[in-house]
């Protein structure tokens, strides 16, 4: 399962000229459907006066995509857009390419041309940042094996997210879920005790 995506860490925009036609690409990260199409709306509503606002978005639960063009010529927006974001190989993206008529047809060819490279070029000037998929561990950690445990921190495969003294110590991991099973191997090596091992997806920025 894959554990490691890119993703938008913040907002871009990119204006293209084409013909007399204004294209304006506007991505930005989100994480499901409803948030997307917020931000859609809110696109729409700033910019009441364009001739379109075509758009695609593609989620990291599911690995779901969606598009439409919008009433542009069928294939013609939508997909080209979709194909921006696959080709930057993106999740949790969203663009909405906002178009304003000129008068001069562009063709089907043209069009599609168009709203892929405004969508491609503001990808391009985006910055991006790394996500992972972790689980978290919590670990029962003698006094004298501390040293043992601070050696298995290795982010951002291993990151240590908490620690509790009294009784007893617990130390809390969070593993990414390709690196969890060998983690929980070396514990049992290192004769640590695992309190909880929960699979739950958590996000960790790596910039």
């Amino acid at each position: 399962m894959r554990d490691h995506y890119r993703t938008l860490a913040a907002r871009a925009e990119h204006r293209l000229k084409v013909e007399r036609s204004e294209f304006l690409g506007i991505a930005f990260h989100v994480e499901s459907e409803e948030a997307f199409f917020d931000e859609l709306a809110a696109v729409a509503k700033r910019y009441f006066d364009a001739t379109h606002h075509c758009w695609a978005f593609r989620l990291f639960a599911g690995e779901r995509a969606r598009s439409a063009d919008a009433g542009e010529p069928s294939g013609t927006a939508g997909k080209p857009i979709l194909s921006a974001i696959e080709s930057a190989e993106l999740f949790d993206a969203g663009v909405v390419v906002v178009r304003w008529y000129g008068g001069v047809k562009l063709g089907t060819g043209g069009l599609s041309r168009a709203y892929r490279e405004a969508a491609a070029e503001t990808l391009r000037g985006a910055t991006l940042s790394d996500r992972y998929v972790y689980e978290r561990v919590r670990v029962i950690v003698p006094f004298e094996r501390m040293g043992d445990v601070y050696r298995l921190i290795a982010a951002p495969d291993v990151v240590l997210v908490s620690e509790e003294f009294g009784e007893r110590n617990v130390f809390s991991f969070d593993v990414r879920r390709s690196q969890s099973e060998r983690f929980l191997q070396l514990l049992a090596e290192k004769r640590l005790t695992v309190v909880l091992s929960e699979a739950k997806d958590l996000g960790f920025d790596q910039r």
